[in-house]
């Protein structure tokens, strides 16, 4: 399998190659040449594999050429053992139509897990014995480094530095970030929004002093590996609810568009999924794309779901790419306007392309808190803030699918991570998990930085 860039100038990589540049040179995300293809009977044999089995099964086309198979196994195997739940990925019933799709089982207690504890493993994987150590920068808006720091810390070969917005993240969050102390694990606290952090991370990619000191990667879901890993839990849970004979819709919380491409592409690899549900808080720039054609940013907003507070959706490119006729040139003529401009105007075929599969639902505060209030009522269910954004788009949008359409929320976090916002919905605490036993004490290690490039850029250099 090759790899090629949704702006079309950049030379095909292969699986170690995309994984590794994670950007590509072009500015452009890594997108394979084709979606593999997955027949009925394929989906079918799914059935009764472990989480590890199956995700060995669903990567194996993209890692085509590059790892065999009883490497992938052996590297799928590794990355879920940590998981506290036997099942990786569980499903719970909330009602006769609607599920949670509990994704925070692993060390951190995020969906990101998912993904980081094998995209670490493949880094590792393929820089043993390399001569030029990576450098891993990222940016995250709560969850992304905490999983990331904890699938590199101590790995050998590489070093991560990951920016979050100062004041912006979730007590619990910022505190799974600061209390690693390792040597190779570099934490920023820049004065800004997730999305200054994110603008800066992709700044950093295409400085020629910084490249010239630094092999930099990504963790990111611009990664095409990271959001490889997060195709599996779709054909996982729909398997477990019927597929490939029935047909699913689901529901996914959403800032940077990574998890729910990863829906987009199981689709287009057989999956039989009737809706994917992009469910945004009141930061709307994708119900806006998807709803009106309108990709324009606004102010962000500070939000009780803070990972969401996003306006520039990067993986929203892959989608752009795909919607219009995965024509590089014009996409980056597209995205040149935007960087510019800041707002474009999708053609009607993005549109069309789009609104086949795609529907959203902006959710605000309050219907926020009801999905959280619901889920405990009529369910004993928890749920943190995203997940219940999720939750109440699900419900929203049941109405316009068929009766026998299941729908299933994506649950990305678990509710002591936003401990506060819960308790002020429901009038519960909530128990800290045992695996974050001590992380509320221990010394936080950073570096405040004021939000500007040139601050961040000098510290990625003295590393």
């Amino acid at each position: 399998m090759q790899y090629i860039s949704t702006r079309g100038a950049a030379q095909p990589l292969n699986f170690r190659g995309a994984t590794l540049a994670g950007l590509a040179g072009d500015g452009g995300l890594f997108v394979p040449t084709h979606w593999p293809q997955f027949s009925a009977d394929d989906i079918a044999s799914l059935a009764g594999l472990s989480y590890a089995a199956t995700a060995a099964r669903i990567l194996a086309p993209f890692t085509a050429g590059v790892l065999d198979d009883g490497e992938l196994q052996a590297l799928t195997a590794g990355a879920y053992a940590s998981f506290d739940h036997a099942a990786v990925t569980p499903l719970v019933q909330l009602d006769e139509r609607h599920f949670l799709l509990e994704l925070f089982h692993g060390p951190t207690l995020a969906f990101k897990d998912v993904a980081l504890q094998l995209l670490g493993r493949l880094f590792e994987r393929f820089l043993t014995g390399d001569e030029a150590p990576l450098t891993i920068v990222g940016a995250t808006s709560g969850d992304t480094g905490s999983a990331a720091i904890r699938a590199v810390a101590g790995r050998a070969h590489m070093q991560i530095c990951m920016l979050y917005p100062d004041g912006r993240v979730s007590d619990v969050q910022r505190r799974q970030m600061t209390s690693v102390d390792a040597p190779n694990v570099h934490v920023v606290a820049i004065d800004g929004s997730f999305d200054d952090a994110q603008a800066m991370v992709k700044r950093l990619f295409a400085d020629a002093d910084v490249t010239a000191r630094h092999r930099i990667g990504a963790v990111n879901s611009i990664n095409w590996a990271r959001l490889a890993a997060q195709i599996v839990y779709y054909f996982y849970a729909a398997v477990r609810l019927g597929a490939p004979s029935r047909r699913l819709a689901f529901s996914v919380p959403t800032g940077n568009f990574g998890d729910v491409f990863a829906g987009y592409v199981a689709a287009q690899m057989g999956l039989p999924i009737e809706r994917l549900i992009v469910a945004t808080n009141i930061n709307d720039i994708l119900h806006r794309a998807i709803a009106s054609g309108d990709y324009a940013t606004g102010t962000v907003v500070p939000t009780a779901s803070p990972s969401m507070d996003i306006q520039v959706s990067s993986n929203f490119e892959r989608l752009l790419f795909d919607a219009h006729g995965r024509d590089g040139a014009a996409l980056a003529a597209q995205m040149q306007q935007f960087d510019s401009a800041r707002a474009i105007q999708l053609t009607g075929a993005q549109r069309a392309h789009i609104g086949q599969l795609f529907s959203s639902a902006r959710v605000d505060g309050d219907a926020m808190t009801a999905a959280m209030q619901w889920g405990w009522r009529n369910a004993g269910q928890m749920v943190d803030p995203h997940s219940a954004i999720a939750l109440a788009a699900a419900q929203t949008s049941a109405a316009d699918l068929p009766r026998d359409v299941p729908l299933v929320s994506l649950a990305t976090a678990h509710p002591a991570k936003f401990g506060d916002a819960v308790r002020a919905a429901i009038g519960v605490d909530v128990t800290l998990p045992q695996r974050l036993a001590g992380v509320m004490d221990a010394p936080e290690h950073m570096t405040r930085l004021p939000g500007e490039y040139g601050a961040v850029r000098d510290f990625v250099l003295g590393l």
